[in-house]
């Protein structure tokens, strides 16, 4: 079953400084009808203004992912680390029995535009952690590049849940596929341009539940920036 979620449909908050997209239910946007997938809880599509950003404020058993679409956002966390989050940096920060952690854009002209994920782990009151990689454009152009993984494999970041993420840069006469296995599930995100996926025409903001679906084809793109979510 395809389940298509248009990006019309998202919440959204603006906050003067921020201006926030909510795929699933967030703070005081709810809508019972999507609460999450599978273990994958939030996809805010986030502009933080010049000079601006999240104050430190704590999280606790939850995964929690960036990653930079434009701008650099500024990450310093309970744990010690600071670091510039750039596009093609993906950030894994799991909270754990709990952390305190700020993100700013500190540019002086130029909105940050990210997206933060939230995947629910499957163990509760760990130590935090924290851990940053780069994958450059190469890597994931015309290809489904694995970023976030159970296990690090293929030089991803490492998540405590049995879900994969990859990320995808396409165009033209660009074809991607991906297998699901048996009682697995898919969620695909277009981060922007536009992509057809599995027949489906998705713009910017889009995205696709699939279950009970063999393979995942994503093709005719149009400057396109995706995530795809092999979740169990």
């Amino acid at each position: 079953m395809l389940e298509l979620r248009e990006s019309g449909d998202r919440g959204y908050a603006d906050h003067g400084w921020l201006k926030s997209f909510h795929s699933f239910s967030f703070a005081d946007y709810h809508d019972p009808a999507h609460l999450g997938f599978g273990s994958l809880r939030v996809i805010n599509e986030d502009r933080i203004l010049p000079g601006t950003g999240f104050g430190t404020h704590g999280h606790r058993d939850m995964e929690i992912i960036s990653y930079v679409l434009e701008g650099a956002l500024a990450h310093k966390d309970s744990m010690g680390n600071g670091s510039s989050i750039v596009p093609g940096d993906v950030q894994r920060m799991s909270a754990g029995k709990g952390v305190l952690h700020s993100e700013h854009n500190h540019a002086k002209d130029g909105t940050t535009h990210f997206l933060q994920i939230w995947i629910e782990p499957n163990v509760k009151s760990i130590a935090p952690s924290y851990e940053q990689k780069h994958f450059d454009a190469a890597s994931r152009r015309a290809n489904l590049r694995l970023v976030a993984s159970p296990d690090g494999r293929d030089g991803s970041v490492r998540i405590h849940q049995d879900a994969c993420l990859y990320a995808a840069l396409l165009d033209a006469a660009d074809r991607v596929a991906h297998g699901i296995g048996s009682g697995r599930r898919a969620y695909v995100h277009v981060a922007r341009g536009s992509v057809t996926v599995n027949g489906q025409p998705l713009e910017a903001g889009d995205a696709l539940k699939a279950t009970d679906v063999p393979e995942i084809v994503i093709e005719k793109a149009r400057g396109a920036e995706v995530l795809l979510f092999d979740l169990a």
